[in-house]
């Protein structure tokens, strides 16, 4: 049900100054123009404005609580007649009640009757489909509110989804090093189980729907330290961050997947590593990855981390983001653009 019109206080208000113009300016009409006795001017006019305001509040309240869904303007239309004629009757009997023994003016009330309801049906009927359409406009902005609400609870939905599905993939493929490190003996086993611990409580605590973009750095930073810890030589990783990151938000563990793909299929044998960029605008934010592939870890797909984020993407920046996947069979480059709001 809408809310009635007459419940707010502009239209109230409007209600009320219409009704003591148009009682004021029945019995100046009546008075002074016809020529009318003054106690039978403000009568009728106070009698023919009060019912007449009655029916269109009766009208309002009515629309407020049914209208068809079919044959609309027909329910209105004919509402509105009944209404009109109703309200013509009790006006021309409450009239005739009280001044009965004026002969001339039940003459004048009698042949003015038509005239009267044309006038009378015309107000309520305009009040009648003013009144329809306001509801229909505002039932239509409730159902798109609802609409909204609905796709955005799907959207938080989804992109929770996501992100539950990133954690325990990243914990997977953290825990395959670490135990490796452990398995090998290694002395970084215990640096190794520490990095994971300050990266899981980013991903579990700090990790809230947007964080500043140098968090998610710093997360990139101690991802790489930790991968590092698997390799026995030199790793080769080349890391700029460029621009006015302060006071940038984006979405928590949007560029890792990038560099978490790098390691795992990445050659680092060689001189070439992983170069990454980041370079942020006021405008925008840039990110760029690129790494060789190893002979024995080409991926089609890129695997699961990345199809995330390109969903992500699409949720989160619908028409705001550019992102370019260049996999060759020696070379993996992402170059990903993020147009801020």
């Amino acid at each position: 049900m809408a809310t009635h019109l007459l419940k707010e206080k502009p239209y109230r208000w409007t209600f009320i100054i219409g009704f003591i113009v148009f009682a004021n300016l029945h019995g100046v009409i009546l008075d002074h123009w016809l020529n009318m006795d003054t106690m039978i001017s403000v009568t009728d006019s106070l009698i023919h404005n009060v019912f007449l305001f009655v029916a269109v509040a009766a009208i309002t309240q009515m629309q407020a609580y049914y209208r068809p869904v079919k044959a609309k303007y027909v329910y209105v239309a004919v509402l509105t007649f009944v209404v009109s004629a109703i309200w013509t009757l009790l006006v021309i009997f409450s009239l005739k009640a009280i001044f009965h023994e004026h002969t001339d003016y039940i003459q004048w009330l009698s042949d003015t009757v038509p005239v009267r309801f044309a006038l009378g049906w015309t107000m309520i009927s305009g009040a009648g489909f003013i009144s329809f359409f306001m509801y229909e406009m505002e039932e239509q902005r409730e159902a798109l509110a609802r609409k909204e609400a609905a796709e955005k609870l799907a959207k938080e939905a989804e992109l929770y989804k996501l992100r539950q599905q990133l954690q325990p993939h990243f914990l997977f493929n953290s825990l395959n090093n670490i135990y490796s490190l452990v398995y090998q003996g290694s002395s970084q086993s215990l640096a190794a189980i520490a990095g994971l611990s300050d990266l899981l409580r980013y991903m579990l605590y700090d990790a809230t729907e947007k964080v500043p973009l140098e968090k998610e750095i710093d997360y990139i930073r101690k991802y790489i330290e930790l991968q590092k810890l698997r390799f026995e030589g030199p790793v080769n990783v080349s890391m700029q961050v460029t621009g006015a990151t302060t006071g940038t938000l984006i979405p928590p563990l949007l560029l890792v997947p990038f560099v978490e793909n790098a390691f795992k299929h990445g050659d680092f044998a060689g001189q070439e590593g992983l170069a990454l960029t980041v370079h942020c605008t006021r405008q925008k934010t840039w990110f760029y990855c690129h790494n060789k592939k190893g002979n024995q870890q080409k991926d089609a797909s890129g695997g699961i981390g990345l199809d995330n984020v390109k969903r992500r993407l699409a949720l989160l920046y619908p028409g705001r983001h550019h992102i370019t996947v260049d996999n060759t069979p020696d070379h993996f480059t992402v170059n990903l653009e993020l147009l801020h709001e």
